[in-house]
């Protein structure tokens, strides 16, 4: 395996100007690292508002097993709009956006890559396998480490008011374990290692520690958002719609997590994680393993991110972390990405290998019909991410070697 202590004393770029960025480049910040925050025109106009002035406030609660916490004003090195200025001699950079926004920021990344980078992306979202195919047509051959993380390390929210993002971050728990994993997977050992030059990973590192996933689908497999929020989100939308208007005082305080999460919900997400699993083996990957029991929670897996197996909190108590968290609207990311990219992906690899996939393919009908638009069409294919027409031989290869017949 390399040797990756250098990444210690070289600045970390973060691509991104959302609640996950911001909560990374200051935690990391106030970690000791010198960081650099960069999002893209015309977002970042808002998303780095007030930044370069006055930092990023990182605050909250930040539960966690451990109790590990970290809180203060963070004051980057850089903040800028220039992918390239960002990286420029940069050890680790962190992609935190959106899936929909990878390609944006792999399109500038690309062409400012140095040979002993390591990029981690939160949450991977396929994100890695889409970065090493644009690598792949654009002719680069840098020298560096691609992996991504099954989730975030926090549950954070951007602090807005009247429609003004502020430069400001709640973060209302820490991941304590995270699985990870590398493109190609012979890279692991290494992408793993340095995560421990990332300060906001700290909580992970001197929690329960990163686990190694079986590939990147592994990872992509064990994002637990697709299976959380879209049954919680599609089943909950009557509660979630009539929250502030015959019940409950004020909209924005509602949650799927506190006020939509039921023993009904729970078995269909059940379900769902069986489709996943199904898929998983029929490809010959791994998949982050959970007992039927673990679903039937008020946090359901969730939970376990930040404060272990063991932690259960029942349907007949109420959960007040999570108030304010949402969604508030069917346009949210918990529908508008994770339909499209996490339910469409297990759609069309179900559709290759031989694997039924009802519960999931109903996520996708329902969210069609709801927002009046084909999420089939419209959503991931196998071949945007560079692994369609493969066979299980073939994907398994390229996914553990970076071998292409």
């Amino acid at each position: 395996m390399k040797k990756l202590d250098y990444l210690k004393e070289k600045p970390i770029a973060v691509l991104g100007g959302g609640a996950v960025a911001k909560a990374i480049a200051g935690d990391c910040a106030l970690g000791g690292a010198r960081v650099r925050l960069c999002d893209l025109p015309p977002f970042a106009e808002k998303t780095l508002f007030g930044v370069k002035e006055s930092g990023i406030k990182f605050f909250g609660d930040q539960l966690n097993l451990y109790g590990f916490e970290r809180s203060g004003t963070a004051v980057m090195e850089l903040v800028t709009e220039d992918v390239a200025e960002a990286v420029k001699g940069a050890g680790i950079i962190v992609v935190a956006t959106p899936a929909l926004g990878h390609r944006p920021f792999f399109e500038k990344l690309i062409p400012a890559l140095e040979d002993g980078q390591v990029i981690h992306i939160f949450p991977d979202n396929y994100g890695s396998l889409l970065l090493r195919k644009m690598m792949r047509e654009a002719g680069c051959d840098k020298d560096v480490i691609v992996g991504g993380w099954s989730s975030s390390t926090y549950g954070s929210r951007v602090v807005t008011k009247g429609g003004v993002i502020l430069p400001q971050i709640r973060v209302y728990y820490r991941a304590i374990t995270l699985r990870g994993a590398a493109m190609p997977d012979c890279d692991t050992p290494a992408f793993i290692e340095s995560s421990r030059y990332l300060p906001s990973m700290d909580a992970v590192t001197n929690g329960d520690g990163p686990v190694a996933g079986d590939t990147v689908l592994d990872i992509g497999f064990s994002n637990v958002n697709p299976v959380l929020h879209c049954p919680g989100t599609i089943l909950g939308l009557g509660t979630m719609e009539n929250w502030g208007v015959i019940y409950g005082k004020d909209k924005y305080e509602f949650s799927i997590y506190s006020h939509a999460y039921c023993p009904s919900i729970a078995r269909v997400q059940y379900a769902f994680y069986q489709e996943v699993c199904a898929v998983a083996k029929a490809i010959g990957v791994g998949v982050q393993e959970y007992d039927e029991e673990d679903f039937f929670s008020r946090e359901s897996i969730l939970g376990q991110e930040y404060m272990g197996k063991d932690y259960k909190i029942p349907f007949d108590q109420h959960d007040y972390i999570q108030y304010g968290t949402g969604p508030f609207t069917v346009e949210n990311r918990y529908i508008t990405e994770d339909i499209p990219v996490g339910c469409n992906v297990y759609h069309q690899l179900g559709k290759v290998f031989g694997v039924k996939t009802p519960v999931i393919d109903s996520m996708i009908n329902i969210a069609s019909a709801i927002l009046q638009r084909d999420f089939y069409s419209t959503g991931y294919s196998l071949d945007y991410l560079g692994i369609g027409g493969m066979d299980k031989e073939q994907l398994n290869n390229y996914l553990r070697f970076g071998e292409r017949k």
